[in-house]
């Protein structure tokens, strides 16, 4: 293998191939980075047996393609030795003795390969129809939902978000227990999938985005599914085991809905949780008084704080509520409106909050025990 081509090229493309593989993976061949070359380009592949991420450089972005090939090398210090250099034409060659010559006009390095016929073979296949959704349709769709995901790792199902593909609908939803996200959009795919994917390869994936305009498409398989855009491929393995029915937590009626403001609600629980702290679940206190919010906080050793927010609603009942500050504020930073409805059924029933102008992402928070 030899090959000629710019630095930011290749660096471009390293940017996306280094997400694939992990620097605490005790098996040596996945910190790998394998390199295709043959007439038509350069591919990049990397997997850390979790994601597997395909790239391609196509010839014409190539100064010269010298003798086609595939080379296994460490990922990080390709990435490392490229990142460095200067953005000039870089020489890649293969040695006999299985090593790979990295060169420019004043650095040379040399590194040692692996076997490539060790790297683990990728399925990365395409459906004829596959799923296409608008990368920044897609990116909110993630940001609006992902925050909700659990972190522990006792419950894994809920460490991933919950696609459901219906009737020209996709739904995904999030939960930890303790607060819920769903949000809906439409789709040209009739087909039906229910799946979920891990959070992290969700993160990885969004932060490949490159071009707002374009879609990604979207294959899915019994045990995997692969993204496609650009010329990027990504494979996420999806988790095992069924995701628990949410569809009876979000009520279709309440005793008392409050529309308020956004970015003042926000900025007043903002600062009332500047006294919460995390062994009291950051908890805020939230009471009604006609037309007027108290929002409140305590520590006794501390201090307190009391914030009042102008509110609108739709009867004349009166509430006394507390949830964690935190939960709130992801919730609210999600809607992406000016004003919002916080909906109740009792101190002890979950809050919902939506966008007032539509009903396509629903936040769900369980409130604290406190009055």
């Amino acid at each position: 293998m030899k090959i000629k081509i710019k630095q930011n090229v290749l660096m471009e493309h390293l940017n996306y191939a280094i997400k694939g593989i992990s620097t605490k993976n005790i098996i040596p061949i996945l910190n790998c980075i394998k390199l295709e070359l043959n007439k038509d380009g350069l591919y990049l592949l990397s997997t850390d047996n979790e994601i597997a991420i395909k790239t391609f450089i196509d010839k014409k972005d190539i100064e010269d393609i010298i003798e086609t090939g595939d080379v296994l090398v460490s990922g990080k210090l390709l990435f490392e030795i490229i990142r460095k250099l200067d953005n000039e034409v870089i020489t890649i060659e293969e040695l006999m003795d299985s090593k790979l010559n990295i060169y420019t006009s004043n650095s040379s390095f040399t590194l040692n390969c692996n076997n490539s016929n060790e790297f683990p073979e990728l399925e990365l296949e395409e459906k004829e129809n596959p799923i296409k959704i608008n990368q920044k349709v897609f990116r909110t769709l993630i940001n609006q939902t992902i925050f909700a995901t659990s972190q522990q790792e006792s419950r894994p199902v809920l460490t991933g978000i919950n696609f459901k593909f219906s009737k020209g609908l996709l739904e995904c939803t999030a939960t930890d227990s303790y607060r819920l996200a769903k949000k809906k959009i439409e789709i040209n795919n009739d087909e039906e999938f229910n799946i979920i994917i891990p959070t992290k390869n969700l993160n990885e994936l969004v932060r490949m985005f490159n071009n707002d305009e374009e879609d990604i498409e979207i294959n899915i398989f019994e045990n995997k599914v692969i993204f496609k855009f650009g010329t990027i491929l990504l494979l996420s393995r999806v988790i095992n085991g069924t995701y628990p029915d949410t569809s009876k937590l979000i009520p279709e009626k309440f005793s008392l809905t409050v529309k308020i403001n956004l970015r003042n609600f926000y900025n007043s629980i903002d600062r009332a949780s500047l006294l919460t702290n995390e062994s009291e679940k950051n908890t805020i206190k939230f009471e009604t008084s006609k037309d007027i919010a108290t929002i409140s906080s305590n520590i006794p050793e501390i201090g307190n704080v009391e914030e009042k927010v102008n509110i609108e609603k739709d009867n004349e009942e009166e509430l006394k509520i507390a949830f964690n500050s935190k939960y709130m504020m992801d919730a609210l930073k999600s809607l992406e409106c000016e004003e919002v409805y916080v909906m109740f059924n009792g101190d002890l029933k979950p809050i919902i909050l939506k966008n007032t102008n539509s009903d396509d992402l629903i936040q769900l928070i369980v409130p604290i025990r406190t009055y």
